[in-house]
């Protein structure tokens, strides 16, 4: 096997000393205090901000971090937003931020809101797509798992003790998966790399075993008033799987440990951007998440 990683002996599996290794590459880029926690504390008393765990790297530098509506109802279902599963997805992290700033307490009466900007700190730093010890936390959301990101989450939602009604999850499709997580994870897991695809455009990702069409459907429409919807390949697919209606595949989003599978709520997503395209910027996509949140929300409120 030729080699495509600088970390490893291709086609071996890494052990402690490579994970170790590219752990010692990865080095800060940004600011979580400046551009997450700072927002947080701008935010008015409508919503209560608490701290739901810490990341054991850095437990002063990595508090993890939720806000929910400051006055729960019990007559009004609950919902929840999550962002920063991958570090790395910036508009995920910031549109989760300016949608509690600039629109959340506008369902303050209608739902009860828990909103998880940024699950994974460390790697919002970094601009990472793994945790420290090399892995996927959107992998990871499996019962007794010991990653602490995805259990801080789950931690949060049992404590919480109330059935989630929808759940939406926000990412990016970048181009540094292509350059940098595939060839990564290939190189991890001793495989041969098999070259990919990026979709240019906004899509989702409902769950295969209650896939809800219409809120998907509901969705796509709200985006599309801001930014482009990727189009499906030459095989009707969009990253592998088959386009089930435009802008719209499925993943089996509990057997594979993914977080819009951890509350088991009637209706979840995960909103997917190309922040990488021409016809797209971090404006753009950081407004197509808070619009998809807010069509999602709508689509629910409206149809319960």
């Amino acid at each position: 096997m030729e080699r495509f990683h600088p970390i490893g002996v291709p086609g071996e599996p890494w052990g402690e000393a490579e994970k170790r290794q590219w752990f010692e590459s990865q080095s800060v880029q940004r600011s979580y205090r400046d551009e997450v926690l700072a927002r947080l504390d701008g935010l008015d008393d409508t919503f209560e901000v608490y701290q739901y765990g810490a990341l054991s790297i850095d437990p002063e530098r990595y508090p993890l971090m939720a806000v929910k509506v400051a006055s729960e109802r019990a007559d009004v279902p609950w919902a929840l937003i999550t962002g920063g599963v991958h570090g790395y997805e910036t508009s995920g992290v910031q549109g989760a931020l300016t949608f509690l700033a600039s629109h959340a307490s506008s369902y303050r009466d209608r739902l009860n809101l828990v909103v998880a900007p940024c699950v994974s700190p460390w790697g919002y730093e970094t601009v990472n797509r793994w945790n420290p010890n090399c892995v996927d936390p959107n992998r990871s959301f499996t019962p007794g798992t010991d990653v602490e990101e995805s259990a801080s989450l789950s931690g949060l939602l049992a404590d919480l003790g109330e059935d989630v009604l929808v759940h939406i999850d926000l990412h990016e499709t970048t181009d540094s998966d292509e350059s940098e997580f595939r060839p990564a994870l290939a190189a991890r897991d001793g495989l041969q790399l098999e070259p990919g695809a990026i979709p240019d455009g906004f899509y989702t990702v409902g769950d295969t075993e209650n896939p809800q069409p219409e809120f998907q459907a509901a969705i796509i429409a709200g985006v599309a008033e801001v930014t482009h919807i990727a189009p499906a390949d030459d095989h009707g697919q969009i990253i592998g799987s088959d386009v089930t209606q435009p802008g719209v595949i499925e993943y089996r989003n509990a057997e594979w440990g993914l977080c819009a599978g951890v509350t088991r709520a009637r209706f979840t997503t995960t909103t997917e951007v190309y922040p990488d395209s021409p016809q797209a910027t971090p404006a753009i996509c950081i407004s197509a998440q808070v619009a998809a949140v807010r069509a999602g929300l709508d689509f629910v409120l409206a149809n319960v």
